[in-house]
């Protein structure tokens, strides 16, 4: 008898072949979700909060999501590009209307979602909602079995949605196998416009070859790779180790309208400082993460605002080029150096510090970090400096504050010909050279 972690190995993988018989739909190939998505979310801050009578601001009712659309829309979020308020589990009521229809909590959601979701276009803004493949929602909701992906897909467009998040709570990988094509298929055939987040990977493993991953960006616009984030710089860690260290299987397959989603920006709630705070910010942005907060927008403080507006952490997120950055040292010190290429040939430098003792005087030099020679203008994302000049074979030092980070925009000035990421790093770096046509190279010609 096998073991049942062989068993569901065993499962996965016959899944997975037998996904070449389920018809797929390019859901990315319908322009969406070029950059990584950008918003609210209720989950990590609000959680089931069902108890309006008792603690009527912060349950998940149609007033939390109205005073969030107002926060996004009045105090500067929508114009940095933080458009999405998503609904999360917990908005149904607990049995579908008698034609088999998903129908929100009466009490909770008087006006209805098609009138929540007026309310938020009437603000500039888009809305986002959930629902799961498995009989169940993860808290024990309706769900969205393989018959009712049609009519919950129609149900969503009817209502004016603009983003579905597919859970994968209470079902088996055969239905997931079946049940995530079938959705992207469905969501297309409405005809409305429809941002996909599926929760596929974490269900089967996360990882080749229970995932692949190019199929993955052919249905999906986004996934879930990895478990829930918590509110603790220890949830942030584990989830920033995990992407990085298998960075060779996940970066690769991001790209324009399909994105790894390690979770919601937890900045603003009680679990990190605000160098901790940084730090998720900085990641998130090297790995062109969906930036989707999930803190209270109404009692957020001014620390936490400033990191979340930062529109140079935001410009690197939301960069065009769409190529996911990479660790690429981790010393000894217990100083990590993370890098990610950027449209015309500028690139994100973050140094960050897992130490907890004193801020660390961190030595280096462009040249040993694997960028060509040249001269470059460095900016500080979070001190807000001007531009100042580097070449490449300078020796730098930066300060690290413990568990913070140092977060650089570099760009070329007046260089000749050179190669973007230099073959001392291909070389330095041999993982680069699998996959070389993610990351391209960037002949840059002399600037007048």
């Amino acid at each position: 008898m096998a073991r049942p972690a062989l068993l569901q190995r065993r499962v996965s993988l016959l899944s997975l072949s037998l996904l070449c018989l389920v018809p797929l739909v390019q859901s990315n190939g319908n322009g969406l979700a070029q950059t990584p998505p950008m918003g609210w979310m209720a989950w990590e801050r609000f959680r089931c909060d069902t108890d309006c009578k008792d603690d009527l601001e912060n349950c998940i009712s149609e007033k939390l999501f109205m005073d969030m659309a107002d926060r996004l829309s009045e105090d500067g979020w929508r114009e940095l590009g933080y458009e999405y308020v998503i609904i999360d589990d917990c908005w149904m009521s607990r049995i579908r209307d008698k034609n088999g229809t998903l129908q929100p909590d009466p009490d909770r959601f008087p006006s209805g979602i098609k009138r929540l979701a007026d309310y938020v276009h009437n603000r500039g803004l888009k809305l986002g909602i959930y629902a799961d493949m498995g009989r169940w929602t993860c808290m024990g909701f309706p769900g969205t079995t393989l018959d009712k992906i049609e009519l919950d897909a129609q149900t969503f467009a009817s209502w004016g949605v603009d983003y579905l998040k597919f859970d994968g709570c209470n079902s088996n990988a055969l239905e997931q196998l079946l049940g995530y094509p079938l959705m992207s298929k469905a969501l297309n055939a409405t005809g409305r416009p429809m941002v996909y987040s599926c929760s596929w990977p974490v269900y089967i493993g996360s990882l080749p070859p229970e995932v692949n991953y190019t199929l993955l960006g052919d249905i999906c616009h986004l996934w879930r790779n990895y478990y829930d984030i918590q509110d603790s710089w220890d949830s942030v860690q584990f989830i920033m180790d995990w992407f990085f260290n298998n960075q060779d299987y996940i970066q690769p397959a991001a790209g324009p309208g399909k994105w790894n989603d390690p979770d919601m920006l937890i900045i603003g709630n009680f679990g990190l400082s605000l160098e901790q705070s940084r730090t998720q910010m900085a990641l998130w942005s090297i790995m062109a993460s969906p930036l989707i907060m999930s803190n209270d927008l109404r009692s957020l403080d001014n620390a936490a605002r400033a990191i979340l507006q930062n529109k140079a952490a935001i410009s690197i997120n939301q960069d065009p080029l769409g190529i996911q950055g990479r660790r690429l040292f981790k010393e000894k010190t217990k100083i990590e150096v993370y890098w990610r290429p950027l449209v015309d040939a500028a690139s994100a430098l973050v140094f960050l510090s897992r130490r907890s003792d004193m801020p660390y005087h961190y030595h280096t030099s462009l040249e040993k970090l694997g960028f060509g020679k040249g001269n470059y203008e460095v900016y500080d994302v979070f001190e807000g400096s001007k531009p100042k000049p580097l070449n490449s074979t300078e020796q730098f030092t930066v300060s690290i504050n413990p568990s913070g980070v140092v977060m650089w925009y570099l760009k070329p000035v007046k260089t000749e010909f050179f190669i973007y990421i230099s073959l001392v790093s291909l070389i330095k770096f041999p993982s680069f050279k699998k996959h070389l046509l993610h990351f391209q190279l960037f002949f840059v010609c002399a600037l007048s």
